[in-house]
């Protein structure tokens, strides 16, 4: 299909639920989301989105179970000692944004090391939140502009100003907001960059989403009359 729609944003949610309703462990279902992020990008991809943006780890994630957590830090280098020849092959460019310091020393090596094998590469660009959180981001980018006020480089910000400060700075702005697994609400999400994203809520678990999910997700993207405040 063809689309307006440059920039969707993903909330990767029920990957627990799932596995607990096949009577699986949790850490079950979030290799089976880890494996449908490859499923989805490629499909992303093929349909010339220019970005896809997928809620991985909030900053709010590490009040789980600390072995939950511990799994969830080795997925990074499970997913690319997978993918990454594949994803290279379909020239998927890697990003991630949120604070990557506080994961364990791997983690991060596994990270950038695919954020600087893709980096020349022109397709999609997969760009994971990992340890990131909306509120977080903004605060961030207020500090640093404070910063720069102090240093004498800046002395008025407006809306494109402040976008430059944010972790998402030179990508486009947000057309789709899809949230798998029944919940509506965007969680932390993207607050600056969801200001003007259609929002669609599905009752399909992330593990489940499939290609036509998303061409639906998309579909109903396009048939909505996005006025931005207008008439």
């Amino acid at each position: 299909m063809q689309t307006t729609c440059k920039h969707v944003a993903i909330i990767m949610d029920g990957n627990g639920r799932w596995a607990k309703n096949q009577n699986k462990l949790r850490t079950f279902g979030h290799l089976s989301g880890s494996e449908n992020v490859r499923n989805i990008a490629l499909a992303a991809n093929k349909l010339k989105i220019q970005v896809l943006t997928l809620y991985a780890f909030s900053t709010e994630n590490w009040k789980r179970p600390m072995e939950e957590v511990e799994y969830l830090m080795i997925l990074p280098e499970v997913f690319f000692n997978r993918f990454i020849d594949e994803l290279m092959r379909e020239g998927i460019k890697i990003m991630a944004i949120g604070d990557l310091t506080r994961f364990p020393p791997n983690t991060q090596r596994v990270l950038l090391s695919a954020i600087e094998k893709t980096k020349n590469n022109q397709g999609l660009i997969l760009n994971f939140a990992m340890n990131y959180g909306g509120r977080d981001e903004i605060i961030r980018a207020v500090n640093k502009i404070a910063d720069d006020v102090r240093l004498g480089k800046v002395d008025s910000i407006d809306e494109s100003g402040f976008e430059s400060y944010l972790m998402t700075a030179g990508l486009p702005a947000v057309d789709l907001m899809i949230r798998t697994s029944g919940e509506q609400r965007i969680s932390n999400f993207l607050l600056w960059q969801l200001a003007y994203a259609e929002l669609v809520f599905t009752d399909v678990s992330w593990p489940d989403f499939k290609e036509a999910d998303l061409i639906e997700a998309m579909q109903v993207f396009e048939n909505r009359n996005r006025r931005f405040g207008g008439l």
